[in-house]
């Protein structure tokens, strides 16, 4: 391990806006956060909003930035990338910022129920050959209601037609209300000055330089129903995008 990543860890470790779970600790421990976000960590009732795959955290710190009156914890599990977002909020003492480092498998163990509001996933990994890996997949689904909010908020933002007819498609197969869509953000009005274009990630940036447009779908998660995946075929990404592997045999996946 090269000595920058080395420092980093030390880093992350000494950051007070960090908390660190890896799964031997969770398995043997139980998370001691779970149901105490808001008295121990924030030390206030604000809703709590987590951006899961949080990358360099640039999403997380940004929204906390513009709402003041939000808890936002930015979620994954590499530590060298989420180092960025952690340093930049502890600098700037934003007080309404913290950074969970697990895996994403085991959210549900790392939050009580209701205690989260909203849930961010910004160009997540639209994982083509995995369906349960998929973070809107009713998989994670399930997880998510075990802590959101009856009726919570998820927000996808991505790069990938894969990724975001896929997560209409659930949506919609499963009677989720969609609040809001945009195939092309960029070309939207209704985004124009807010969050959704005003706050750009590393790789978002990337994507829009190579002209690629950005897909946006907000849709609620109640609590009732039995959740089923859409039994439909999906055309593939035709471009190889970070961690989007393409597929050169199949073209279409459910």
């Amino acid at each position: 391990m090269g000595k920058g990543k080395l420092a980093k860890f030390a880093d992350m470790a000494a950051n007070p806006l960090v908390v660190e779970c890896p799964f031997w600790k969770l398995k043997a421990d139980g998370f001691p956060m779970r149901g105490r976000w808001h008295a121990d960590f924030f030390k206030n009732d604000n809703p709590i909003v987590l951006e899961l795959g949080c990358g360099r955290g640039e999403y997380t710190v940004g929204l906390a930035r513009q709402y003041a009156e939000m808890n936002f914890i930015g979620v994954d599990i590499k530590g060298s990338r989420m180092w960025h977002g952690a340093q930049q909020a502890l600098t700037e003492g934003l007080n309404n910022v913290g950074f969970l480092r697990t895996n994403i498998e085991f959210i549900h163990e790392m939050f009580a129920a209701n205690e989260v509001s909203e849930i961010w996933l910004t160009f997540s990994d639209p994982q083509m050959k995995k369906p349960t890996k998929r973070l809107t997949s009713t998989f994670f689904m399930e997880r998510y209601r075990r802590f959101l909010i009856d009726g919570g908020r998820i927000h996808l933002k991505t790069d990938s037609n894969f990724m975001a007819t896929y997560t209409r498609l659930m949506a919609e197969h499963n009677h989720l209300p969609i609040e809001q869509r945009a195939d092309d953000l960029y070309a939207d009005q209704v985004a124009e000055g807010s969050p959704l274009t005003t706050i750009q990630t590393y790789y978002e940036q990337m994507w829009l330089e190579r002209g690629l447009s950005i897909k946006y779908l907000c849709f609620r998660l109640p609590h009732e129903g039995t959740l089923s995946e859409p039994d439909v075929e999906i055309p593939i990404d035709e471009y190889r995008s970070y961690d989007h592997e393409v597929l050169t045999t199949v073209k279409t996946r459910k």
